[in-house]
C-alpha cells in the first residue's frame, strides 16, 4: 500500500525536511522555458494565442538554446513575468539595464 507523501515527510527529521525544502526551492529557481510555462499552468496553445503566433512557434522557441532577448522578454511577459538580465561575479551581481528599454512589441 502506498504512503501519503505528507506522512513520509512527517517521519523525516527537521534537518532532512529543511534540506528537502531547500533542494525543492533550488529546483524551482532554475528551469527550462517549457517547464516554466507548465508550472505557470499554461499550454503552448494558450501562450501562442497571447503572443499572436501559431503553437508550433512556441514549441520551436522552447527548444532553442539561443534567441534574441526581445523574444525571450515577450515570452516571459506573456506568462505574466518580467525578464531581468543579471551578470554574476565572484564579488557580487549586477543587473544589466540596457535591455529594460526593449519594447514588448518586438517580433517573436
Amino acid at each position: 500500500m502506498a504512503n501519503k507523501f505528507s506522512a513520509l515527510r512527517q517521519q523525516m527529521s527537521p534537518e532532512s525536511q529543511g534540506r528537502a525544502r531547500a533542494k525543492a526551492q533550488a529546483m524551482l529557481a532554475e528551469m527550462p522555458l517549457n517547464e516554466l510555462r507548465q508550472a505557470r499552468g499554461l499550454s503552448q496553445k494558450m501562450l501562442a494565442e497571447v503572443l499572436h503566433v501559431q503553437q508550433p512557434s512556441i514549441a520551436k522557441m522552447e527548444k532553442r538554446t539561443d534567441m534574441y532577448l526581445s523574444t525571450l522578454r515577450s515570452h516571459i511577459e506573456a506568462m505574466g513575468g518580467e525578464l531581468e538580465v543579471v551578470a554574476r561575479f565572484p564579488d557580487g551581481a549586477v543587473k544589466i539595464s540596457n535591455f529594460s528599454d526593449l519594447g514588448s512589441s518586438a517580433a517573436v
